[in-house]
């Protein structure tokens, strides 16, 4: 395991531990890439863990039909002092003498045949299966989640670098145009136009400071990660190929591998058998009992008594309520069905959804540099002619701020870019195509 996630299983609980005199201080730093921050979030995140006890809750649910098939063995033990009045069966009305009778007994009972305890246990059988697919939906929904989160976190960083960049930008006009100002060739207009313009981009780094935090406590929130353990991300926004995809090979792609399409042909499966199930309570059952025992006035003194025998039970009218449950299964059939439509309908949407965005989102990358290396001319220009020339810090100005706003747009081409490429990823079911 790499030393993110060993750090991270240190610190998740939010206590700090004993450093290491070897250890330098700024070791317990935690830095993430995309995929450590995704494999982190499978350990860690809560609801992840949720579904794996729903897990163990239907693997208990299975062993339970599957005792009901098997011998149920039962013993008891008793000693008691009873009367008998025997006026209620022609007798003296007055009670017995009281008297002791001890009885220890073994009781054996065993099924036969019942078909629709068969089905029940064969369906618990895939409800397991249906509660481990659930699973493996939530931890790809987690780790989809937790990259989303990543690259707005990458975003925000981004975003405080290019606002960063631009104080220094309006930090330099403010320079010039004082210099200008000292010698004449500028007026106080300019001057107090750069300063505005600079203070204003200060606070927008500091806004951009305050999203880029909140956007790693939702990245630790989305991890299962302390609060209080430092953050590094050691991804970046990059524009990574994309060339080949296709709508048909998507959409084939989701069918294989997304499991909430698996996952819902099973949950048919289990309705189908719960309505044979229910189906089957028409068919009689066949129970064989028995016990063994021995039984007398003490322990001391009893005799051995035995009971063996085969119950046939055959089922005639339960009031309707029988016919009731399987017209409730039957519906309960068709609506997992239903469901099963649904769900491949919302495949298919959020496959074309995510490559048509994915497509666009590269067009606007492309865009958005050449919108940035015509700012940059721009500035350039304009920096030229207003130190030569004795003009307005207008132009100047403008030119900046248009930098400053194609720098954010290259930003927010790119994050809308890589966004893309987690929602195709998740929407194909390929989350390990963003390693």
């Amino acid at each position: 395991m790499c030393v993110p996630l060993l750090l991270l299983g240190v610190l998740a609980d939010g206590r700090a531990a004993e450093p290491d005199e070897t250890l330098a201080r700024d070791a317990l730093v935690l830095r993430l890439s995309l995929r450590e921050a995704m494999e982190a979030a499978v350990d860690h995140n809560p609801k992840v863990q949720l579904f794996k006890e729903r897990i163990r809750e239907a693997h208990g649910v299975k062993d339970t039909k599957l005792g009901a098939l098997l011998p149920n063995l039962s013993g008891s033990m008793n000693q008691y002092n009873q009367t008998f009045f025997l006026g209620t069966i022609g007798g003296a009305p007055v009670p017995t003498t009281p008297f002791d009778i001890f009885d220890a007994r073994a009781t054996a009972t065993q099924y036969l045949f019942s078909k629709s305890l068969v089905e029940q246990w064969k369906a618990s059988r895939i409800s397991v299966e249906v509660a481990e697919m659930e699973a493996e939906i939530t931890k790809r929904d987690t780790m989809a989640t937790t990259a989303l989160a990543y690259i707005e976190a990458l975003r925000a960083q981004e975003a405080v670098r290019a606002r960063q960049a631009n104080v220094e930008l309006f930090r330099q006009l403010v320079k010039v145009a004082r210099e200008k100002r000292t010698g004449g060739m500028a007026s106080g207009l300019d001057t107090a136009r750069a300063e505005a313009h600079l203070e204003n981009e200060r606070q927008r780094v500091l806004v951009g400071q305050n999203d880029l935090t909140r956007a790693k406590l939702s990245l630790m929130r989305a991890i299962g990660l302390s609060y209080d353990v430092p953050l590094v991300l050691t991804g970046e926004l990059s524009l990574a190929g994309i060339d080949g995809v296709r709508l048909e090979e998507a959409l084939a792609a989701a069918e294989e591998y997304r499991v909430e399409v698996k996952a819902q042909a099973q949950r048919i499966k289990v309705a189908s058998l719960t309505l044979d199930s229910t189906v089957s309570e028409r068919w009689p059952s066949l129970q064989a009992r028995g016990d063994f025992g021995r039984i007398g006035n003490a322990w001391t003194d009893t005799v051995s008594t035995h009971n063996v025998g085969v119950v046939l039970s055959v089922p005639v009218f339960d009031g309707g309520q029988r016919e009731g449950r399987i017209y409730q299964s039957r519906s309960q059939v068709q609506q997992e069905i239903l469901k099963l439509k649904d769900v491949l309908s919302q495949v298919a949407l959020e496959v074309r959804d995510a490559l048509d965005t994915l497509v666009s989102s590269k067009e606007q990358v492309l865009v958005s540099k050449q919108g940035l290396q015509a700012a940059m001319a721009e500035m350039e220009l304009a920096r030229e002619r207003f130190t030569v020339l004795s003009s307005s810090n207008a132009e100047l100005t403008t030119a900046q701020i248009s930098l400053a706003r194609a720098r954010e747009n290259a930003v927010d081409a790119l994050y809308r870019f890589n966004a893309s490429r987690v929602n195709l990823a998740r929407a194909q079911g390929r989350l390990d195509l963003l390693y």
